[in-house]
């Protein structure tokens, strides 16, 4: 697969870079040690601002081009996750308990390679602003960092980002124009009944018993209440209860979350969710506290921009290995805050064969690193050509 030459030249420094990432695991905002690590690559390419402690420990670094123009963000994650590593790689996780199984390690790499690059040839017009951004897993530092103003600070005007994808051929890109990546919110249920012995239960009142109804018919919400044409899932993920065969409990607990695109399904799916519940418990006598919680909205890429980003693909991994009509999948993704507040696109690169995102024996492919910082180099120059 092609790449930008001088990126290859140096990619046996990017897995240098990805396995000392891979190494370091840290979770949420507090990644204190990845930062330094990255602002000290970024020192080092000597690009000419690096602005530290957005987001907590997120970074926006800018390199100038040639002449005045417009300013592109490229953005990066770089959180881990709360999982006991399993891969047996000579570079596996330092820290128990936390690993990168969703490739954030190889995300940052490559944006890094795309500012080692652009920083040595600065073959574009304009600013370029790196955004390494903490707390996409879990927090939604995307978020924070556009409320702590990063677009209008910077001047950005448009944004990509780039998401590894175990299956898809190596260094393939797959993305689409309009919604990509749903939207997320979650659910907890508290049922609290009377409690006594199992062979009584005309003297309790059974909360495992209305949980079970409820949770049925949470799942008529998708097959009766929604158009078959409206994407919709509503998981139930989490159910607690009682401690032994002989007791029927007190309490009970549930947890779940729900995946939707069209804001107007996810108002219908929080309304008949309060309303199942409200109904069961009164016809269980139990009581019931509900809590719908919601989280990152849908992505949604620019057409423009996503067709553009196509071209670009292209030129790095040849026509045969980009699908720009991909569909939207379930998934979601904070870089959603970012594409609410500028345009621009969301594309998956493939890694080819190997475990999944999020499992225990993941491990980014090296090899693709170069694919994805020669996309990001060559969407630049693209984008804002020099003068």
């Amino acid at each position: 697969m092609p790449v930008v030459n001088r990126i290859a030249d140096f990619a046996a420094e990017m897995t240098a870079w990805r396995r000392h990432l891979h190494r370091i695991p840290e979770l949420g905002f507090d990644c204190p040690l990845t930062a330094a690590f990255l602002a000290a690559r970024l020192r080092d390419f000597g690009v000419d601002e690096i602005h530290e402690g957005i987001a907590q420990t997120g970074i926006v670094a800018i390199i100038e081009g040639q002449g005045p123009g417009p300013c592109i963000g490229l953005r990066a994650d770089f959180d881990a996750l709360a999982i006991e590593e399993a891969t047996g790689a000579a570079h596996a996780s330092n820290h128990p308990g936390r690993m990168h199984a969703c490739g954030h390690d190889g995300h940052s790499t490559m944006l890094l390679g795309a500012a080692k690059y652009l920083a040595e040839t600065r073959n574009f017009s304009g600013r370029v602003a790196l955004i390494f951004q903490p707390a996409e897993e879990n927090g939604g530092g995307a978020d924070v960092m556009v409320r702590e103003g990063i677009m209008e600070r910077f001047g950005i005007d448009e944004v990509y980002g780039l998401h590894n994808a175990p299956g898809l051929p190596e260094g393939s890109f797959c993305t689409t124009p309009g919604p990509i990546m749903a939207a997320v919110d979650t659910f907890e249920l508290h049922l609290k009944g009377v409690g006594g012995h199992g062979a009584m239960p005309q003297e309790t009142r059974d909360p495992i018993v209305a949980a079970m109804a409820i949770g049925q018919a949470f799942q008529t919400i998708v097959s009766r209440n929604v158009a078959a044409r409206d994407d919709l899932v509503i998981s139930i993920t989490q159910i607690h209860a009682g401690t032994t065969d002989n007791v029927i409990p007190a309490r009970a607990y549930m947890n779940g979350t729900i995946r939707t695109f069209d804001p107007e399904v996810q108002d219908m799916v929080r309304r008949r969710m309060q309303a199942i519940v409200a109904g069961h418990a009164a016809s269980f006598e139990v009581e019931a506290e509900f809590d719908y919680v919601m989280g990152y909205p849908a992505t949604v890429n620019d057409p423009g921009r996503v067709a553009f980003a196509a071209e670009v693909a292209r030129e790095v991994s040849g026509a045969a290995q980009v699908e720009a009509e991909a569909g939207r999948e379930m998934g979601a993704e904070d870089f959603a805050y970012m594409l609410q507040a500028r345009p621009g696109a969301y594309l998956f690169l493939g890694q080819g064969s190997g475990a999944g995102l999020h499992h225990p024996e993941y491990d980014f492919n090296d090899a693709v690193a170069p694919v994805g910082a020669s996309f990001f180099a060559r969407l630049v120059e693209r984008a804002q050509p020099a003068a």
